[in-house]
């Protein structure tokens, strides 16, 4: 709209000056420069909005985090920032990001539920059986550090919301330095970011 009445403004002006002596066409050319400076500003700025979210230039850093604005969402968005909070909130940004990668790439696996919180739930109440062990350690899941849940909030939202996954290569497993689990060891790890390690699930081969 605006775009518009510039340009219609620039008409009337050309068709009021038609009559004019030539020194008027400098003044003209002047203000369709200034003119096309301003229309160029509009469509850089409208241009870097959708290099925004989702899909655009994502900044794991916690300042760039922190710029973002509040988020909040449906029931999926509440399971995937409650699992980023309890197994992930003393990570640095792009190792929650991380996390995050790993959930919504099992959603999207034929091997796995096809909902985040069914992926985040899988195996509750089975002995042994939880895919992230919050689920099942037995201690009430109580959210005390009410900043750091806006923090991964905010990532969950960015994520559910089809942002891209650059980092961690498709895995749909991880696990903490600190253990070494016996699934790891046929697994080809993808990246190591922060505390944690990063593994994808290897293909089997069907034989005849």
């Amino acid at each position: 709209m605006l775009a518009g009445l510039r340009f219609f403004h620039v008409f009337l002006l050309l068709a009021a000056t038609s009559a004019l002596p030539a020194f008027a066409d400098t003044a003209v050319e002047k203000l369709l420069g200034q003119e096309r400076q301003g229309l160029s500003a509009i469509f850089q700025a409208r241009v870097a909005n959708y290099l925004t979210l989702p899909g655009g230039t994502l900044g794991y850093t916690r300042e760039w985090l922190d710029a973002q604005g509040p988020a909040k969402g449906d029931a999926e968005w509440k399971c995937l920032s409650e699992a980023l909070y309890f197994e992930a909130r003393g990570e640095s940004v792009s190792g929650q990001f991380a996390v995050a990668e790993v959930i919504l790439n099992r959603v999207d696996s034929p091997n796995y539920p096809n909902t985040i919180c069914g992926v985040i739930t899988q195996g509750t109440g089975v002995k042994y059986g939880c895919q992230f062990s919050y689920a099942c350690d037995g201690h009430p899941e109580v959210i005390a550090e009410p900043r750091a849940f806006e923090r991964v909030g905010k990532i969950a939202n960015i994520m559910v919301n089809g942002a891209a996954r650059p980092l961690t290569d498709g895995a749909t497993h991880y696990h903490t330095r600190s253990v070494s689990p016996r699934w790891a060891r046929s697994f080809p790890r993808t990246a190591a970011i922060g505390m944690h390690y990063f593994y994808k699930q290897p293909t089997r081969l069907t034989q005849n």
